[in-house]
């Protein structure tokens, strides 16, 4: 199938920071371009990423910092079209936490460059922890450059407390897990 996108500007509020971040990505009607591409794990939720002139740090790259950006949002993109996000999160006091982030940086990436960032959860305990990975692909040769891993926890927003994962997380993310194996390396 082929798309044809436009590109925009997209603000995002992250959690953590509370500010607003520029990102450029294509339009929401090529979500599913992803598709074709070798991916770690099947179903992937995969959004469009390009690296911008701003993005490009002194070693001539994508600097490293950029694709912890984009991880957050495309997990907050995922979480939303699963059906829960920061306003669910806020109303049930709860939240998912990143308590231990892993990312490998496999290949640089230059400005301009077409990729395909994806995610998946792939594990839970069911109580309160939770595992989400990523992945990122270059569109032009399809080589995987980063893939990371988040260990997340469930925690009471009021007091930032760890807490059971309530019944709605559950709901909504159990059964878009993922079983996890070994990726074979690029």
């Amino acid at each position: 199938m082929h798309h044809t996108s436009t590109h925009k500007t997209v603000f995002f509020q992250t959690c953590a920071a509370g500010r607003k971040h520029r990102q450029h990505v294509q339009s929401a009607a090529t979500v599913s371009k992803g598709a074709h591409l070798n991916w770690d794990y099947p179903h992937a939720h995969t959004l469009p990423v390009t690296p911008e002139a701003g993005d490009i740090d002194g070693l001539q790259h994508t600097n490293n910092a950029v694709y912890v950006r984009w991880c957050e949002h495309i997990a907050w993109h995922h979480s939303a079209t699963l059906g829960l996000d920061l306003d669910d999160y806020r109303r049930l006091d709860r939240a998912m936490a990143i308590r231990r982030g892993e990312y490998d940086y496999l290949l640089p990436t230059r400005a301009g460059e077409a990729l395909t960032l994806a995610t998946w959860l792939c594990a839970s305990d069911g109580r309160s922890s939770m595992e989400r990975r990523f992945q990122l692909i270059r569109d032009s040769d399809g080589a995987t450059v980063v893939r990371a891993r988040w260990e997340l926890i469930c925690i009471e927003l009021s007091s930032g407390r760890a807490r059971r994962l309530p019944p709605e997380f559950l709901a909504v993310y159990e059964p878009a897990i993922v079983a996890a194996r070994q990726p074979v390396q690029a």
